[in-house]
């Protein structure tokens, strides 16, 4: 009798139950990971390369110890369909590796979460302009209207020739054109910068094209909505900060390596941006000793979880992740590859040819 397919979760799943009856009524045998591979400290490598041996899919959510390397990908060996992914983020893999041996990556861009991080960006960005922290504890200490505490005017005033403040967009994908749209009734000025969208997706959300050093002089407000690439990691750096005006709000909810920590601190100190809203870290949980948690009210922090409201979080991906694996190894390309580039190479491969009913 033949071995069942073996599926490798290389990031426990805990909050249903219903991909692990899928897949068992689909005749896989499942291999999990451990939950302490959560941790961004220590290196699982090896322990997962034994573990991926033999596995024609990969499946999890976000794993900071050890990344999906090659040579998992390689150990799993040549029946390797696809690394499903969980959620939106595909930066602990290996892409360039999956693309030389032609596994496809998939993500899980489930509005769901990808619209709560615009809305709680949105969010932050009022919190930080309309000081409704501080107004709220200023009153429950007994205080009445302090003048310290006026707030700033998001957008445009036809009356008083009031311009409203410049919105800075870095990436104008899924989250990006949302947080654009929800702007749009403000009639503030909005400039993104986004290389890879056409120049009718900046038409459609009435939204300026700019180069990111121009958005940088530019923007009263930086907000970033990028994946994390080499070309996104550390982007915002000392460099980046010295090309900005004088005292403007960051906010990034996106992913904390895209931001350097320290030069945030460093401006944050200065002046030269006034304060902050981050809901990512270069690394979490963010450490107890972390000069940001001694900002005060110059910055606005969230636990990596901007994105998580009621009927969002891991479900719709672990739903939207399990069906690409079923989907895979049925011989049917899944939806939302993020590694495109492959899918001719997959299809030629795999197309129609089915390891499980």
């Amino acid at each position: 009798m033949a071995p069942r397919p073996k599926v490798f979760v290389f990031a426990p799943i805990k909050e249903s139950l219903e991909w692990q009856e899928a897949f068992e009524a689909a005749g896989l045998d499942l291999v999990l990971g451990k939950a302490d591979w959560h941790d961004p400290q220590g290196n699982n490598e090896d322990e997962m390369i034994e573990m991926a041996k033999g596995a024609v899919a990969m499946m999890g959510t976000s794993i900071r110890s050890s990344p999906i390397s090659k040579k998992i990908m390689q150990a799993a060996g040549d029946d390797l369909r696809i690394v499903a992914k969980c959620t939106i983020g595909v930066d602990d893999v290996d892409l360039k590796g999956a693309s030389q041996l032609g596994v496809l990556v998939t993500h899980a861009p489930t509005e769901s979460n990808w619209g709560g991080v615009a809305e709680g960006t949105i969010a932050m960005m009022l919190t930080l302009l309309k000081k409704a922290r501080e107004r709220d504890e200023n009153m429950k200490a007994g205080n009445w209207r302090n003048p310290d505490l006026q707030g700033l005017y998001l957008g445009s005033r036809e009356m008083d020739d009031y311009p409203g403040l410049t919105v800075g967009i870095v990436g104008l994908g899924r989250i990006g054109g949302r947080v654009s749209k929800l702007l749009r009734p403000w009639g503030c000025r909005m400039i993104a910068h986004d290389p890879y969208i056409p120049d009718s997706r900046f038409e459609e959300h009435g939204v300026e094209k700019v180069s990111y050093d121009k958005l940088l002089a530019e923007s009263d407000i930086i907000t970033f909505h990028v994946t994390l690439t080499p070309e996104t990691r550390q982007m915002f750096d000392a460099k980046a900060v010295a090309k900005c005006k004088d005292g403007i709000i960051l906010i990034n909810d996106s992913r904390g390596q895209v931001v350097s920590e320290k030069a945030l601190c460093d401006a944050l100190d200065s002046g030269k941006v006034a304060q902050a809203a981050l809901d990512v870290f270069e690394d979490e949980p963010l450490s107890k000793d972390s000069r940001l948690l001694k900002m005060g009210h110059k910055v606005l922090l969230s636990p990596h979880m901007v994105s998580s409201n009621l009927a969002s979080g891991l479900h719709p991906g672990l739903i939207w992740a399990t069906k690409c694996v079923l989907n895979a190894l049925k011989g049917v390309t899944p939806d939302a590859v993020f590694n495109k580039d492959v899918i001719p190479v997959w299809e030629q491969r795999y197309k129609s040819k089915a390891i499980i009913a």
